[in-house]
């Protein structure tokens, strides 16, 4: 038996926790899709209508329906978007007749690349102030950086973006546009003026819950036992900090970094209305004035496969960077192994004690 358990190649411990959350993602998904297409075909206004406007004729509203398949029953139009959509098909837009994963794609680049500022702006700043704030717990600074962050948190995103306009914006000051128009033929690092105010507005909503988390995880890592332990061994106190109590704070941090990463989905689709951003919320806004229904299902759909991949990819940081729970998973899956190298029907049974 040791011998076969030792030739019996391995595969991570949590591959098959991983797929297992992986399906799970995926049924999320497609539940949600299917309300969204739900929800859209319930709206009150007829896209045909909205096409030809409201003085067209009954006869060219009825003939763009059964063009575009709007006279169908509900379910044969589910089942011929879902179709569509796993072959890569994502239709095409009823404002524009582009195709819709053009139009997406093209503008789900500009939204990508406004998060990634705000990442590379939210995540560092975090980290220095949530360990900060720790290492000066109950300090005068921690107390007035602590009042801050709550205003912060508790002021409307919009609320942020309208107060950066009057304060960078104004004939006054006039340091910083006021609208993002971008130029589709420029390089976007070219124009990185267009996106100071919409990932400052957006940095500002997304550091309060951040920060608290990491100075909330580091005070709880800086009382455990080992770190006694370590300073009575005269380790250096910055070592202790950095190379030991943040290690161990990153696991919560990892999941209030996905927690704001889903907030920021939903305040990046506001933030880029108020600064007319080109991406998919000023995509999805314009979508729902329209009624364009294949544009609304598809954008709704990539936001959310992307909140599905933001939570599995934090979990999946969450057991790997858990040294308990990946010995736990380990063990376990081992002792499985083993047992299960017989099928069940020749398993003996159990012996009494």
């Amino acid at each position: 038996m040791p011998d076969t358990c030792r030739n019996t190649p391995r595969t991570p411990a949590w591959l098959s926790w991983f797929v297992g959350r992986l399906g799970y993602g995926l049924l999320t998904a497609w539940v949600i899709s299917l309300v969204v297409f739900i929800a859209t075909q319930a709206l009150p206004s007829d896209p045909a209508r909205v096409i030809l406007g409201p003085d067209a004729p009954l006869e060219s509203i009825l003939t763009l329906q059964r063009q575009l398949g709007l006279d169908r029953p509900l379910l044969e139009q589910y089942l011929h978007w879902l179709g569509q959509t796993l072959e890569g098909d994502l239709g095409q837009s009823l404002d524009s007749s582009a195709p819709v994963a053009d139009v997406l794609f093209a503008r789900l680049g500009y939204t990508l690349a406004l998060l990634a500022g705000v990442i590379a702006l939210v995540v560092p700043a975090a980290l220095l102030l949530g360990v900060t704030l720790a290492l000066r717990r109950d300090s005068r600074l921690d107390r007035w950086s602590l009042s801050l962050l709550i205003f912060l948190k508790a002021t409307p995103g919009f609320l942020l973006a309208i107060g950066l306009v009057l304060l960078f914006s104004m004939p006054h000051m006039d340091m910083l546009p006021a609208v993002s128009i971008l130029d589709p033929q420029l390089a976007l690092w070219r124009q990185l003026q267009f996106l100071v105010l919409p990932v400052l507005a957006l940095s500002l909503s997304a550091l309060p819950y951040l920060t608290r988390m990491v100075r909330a995880a580091m005070i709880e890592a800086l009382e455990s036992d080992y770190v006694i332990a370590a300073r009575l061994r005269g380790i250096p106190e910055w070592r202790i900090v950095w190379r030991h109590t943040l290690a161990n704070a990153l696991v919560p941090a990892v999941q209030g970094l996905a927690l704001t990463l889903r907030t920021l989905i939903g305040g990046a689709l506001l933030a880029e209305v108020v600064f007319s951003y080109p991406g998919i919320g000023t995509a999805l806004n314009s979508a729902i004035q329209m009624r364009d229904l294949p544009m609304i299902q598809a954008i709704v759909l990539v936001i959310t496969l992307g909140v599905v991949l933001i939570n599995l990819l934090a979990d999946l940081a969450t057991v790997l960077l858990t040294p308990k729970l990946r010995t736990a998973r380990r063990a376990g899956l081992i002792r499985r192994n083993r047992r299960g190298l017989q099928p069940w029907w020749r398993r003996s049974a159990p012996k009494a004690p």
